[in-house]
Order: C-alpha cells, then sequence, then structure tokens
C-alpha cells in the first residue's frame, strides 16, 4: 500500500494526513474485497524497515493503528472476517500488542474471508526465524537434517496455514517487492497501478483482479496445446 506520503506531497498536507486517507482506503478495500468473494486479503501495513523514519511519524502511524483495530475489528466482525496478523509483534507497546490479540480472538470462528495485517513485518525476516526454528528441531533432535526440503521450511512460515497468494498488487507505480512475502510470492502474478494509496478503491481492485483472470498461470509448464 504504497504512496500516502506522496498524495500529501502533492496537496502540501503533513504526511499524517496521507496515512489517514490511507486507512480509508484500507477500509474500501476490505469491503470490496470480501464483497467480490476474495478469501485471502493481506495487506502489507508497516514494514519492520519502516521503524527507521522520524520518531513523530512512526507516532502518528501507531496512533492510526490504534485507531483502526479499535473501531474497525467490529465491522469485520459482524460482516464474517477473521483478522490475522503476521510479524514481529514483540517491538509494539503492549497496548497495541493487547488489541492484536483481542481482534484475533473475537475473529477467529469468522470464515467469509480471512484479512491479515503483515506489521513489523520484513520477509527475509521471516525466512530467517524458519530457518531457526528448523536448526532448533534438529539440534533437538525432531527431524533430521536430510529431511528438511522446501515444505519443512513453509511450515515454519508466520503464514504456515494460509495459502500462496495468486495475486500481488502493488499502488503507486512502484515495480519491486520491497522484501514482502518472499517465500510465498515465487508463482504469484504482480499488478502494478500508477493509483496513490489514498485514492486506491473498488475500480482499481476491480482491473487488477480481471488483469490477473486474462493470465494464464504455468508454474514452469509449457502451456498445454488443443
Amino acid at each position: 500500500m504504497d504512496g500516502n506520503g506522496r498524495w500529501a506531497q502533492r496537496r502540501q498536507l503533513p504526511r499524517v494526513e496521507g496515512h489517514r486517507r490511507g486507512a480509508d482506503a484500507v477500509r474500501r478495500t476490505v469491503r470490496a474485497a470480501s464483497k467480490l468473494g476474495v478469501s485471502y486479503l493481506t495487506l502489507f501495513g508497516f514494514s519492520s524497515e519502516n521503524w527507521k523514519r522520524s520518531e513523530e511519524e512512526v507516532g502518528d502511524l501507531m496512533v492510526l493503528l490504534k485507531l483502526y483495530l479499535r473501531t474497525e475489528i467490529a465491522e469485520l466482525h459482524n460482516n464474517g472476517v477473521k483478522f490475522r496478523m503476521i510479524g514481529d509483534r514483540s517491538r509494539f507497546s503492549s497496548d497495541i500488542i493487547h488489541l492484536i490479540e483481542n481482534a484475533e480472538a473475537t475473529t477467529a470462528a469468522n470464515t467469509r474471508m480471512t484479512l491479515v495485517l503483515a506489521l513489523s513485518y520484513g520477509g527475509r525476516q521471516e525466512i530467517a526465524k524458519a530457518a531457526q526454528l528448523l536448526a532448533c528441531d534438529v539440534a533437538s533432535g525432531k527431524i533430521s537434517a536430510d529431511t528438511i526440503d522446501e515444505f519443512a521450511l513453509a511450515r515454519r512460515l508466520a503464514t504456515n496455514d494460509i495459502p500462496d497468494p495468486d495475486l500481488l498488487i502493488r499502488s503507486s507505480g512502484e515495480q519491486r517487492i520491497s522484501n514482502f512475502l518472499l517465500w510465498q510470492l515465487a508463482y504469484t502474478e504482480l499488478v502494478f497501478t500508477d493509483t496513490l494509496w489514498p485514492e486506491f478503491d473498488c475500480s482499481d481492485l476491480t482491473a487488477a483482479i480481471s488483469e490477473f483472470q486474462r493470465r494464464e498461470r504455468r508454474y514452469g509448464a509449457t502451456a498445454s496445446l488443443v
């Protein structure tokens, strides 16, 4: 979800206003995805690198995160949406951790759609953690090193019970992965849009899904001839 800062800068507004409008786009996108029948929606809300931003901006983002967790979970729950968070939650304040845990517990039984929010998340960090877990299991004798394969590592990722994404959408014209779900995106279709995230709406989501549906996914195999 990229472009909040540029959206605000172009309007000579403070960056926090871009983040506020970005939160509105999150709300629109979650509602639209649910109506369109999307089963899993993962949003990259705050990366592990974002902690390097100014103290003021990080503080503003934490305020917005708390507001979202306090005001949106009831609607998610009423609409049958399960909330999940992936990332290093230990870096958040205790009140934010409590709100995250409460949101997960409140919506745990919902099945209409799963909303995964990646917070304090980094793809390399996630893979390194999975490797550590594998090393610990080998050291403790739970598994042997020669049994380790890609499935063993995938089972130790934060997304071990979530399907790999079919489609990645990145807003604001940027065309890179930026340390997001590096393992899981191996066969994902990528769609890049010039729309800044605060302006992203149902029409942008629908256009991206339509583009995805036009593509032929072969997973390394050749296309069959009819």
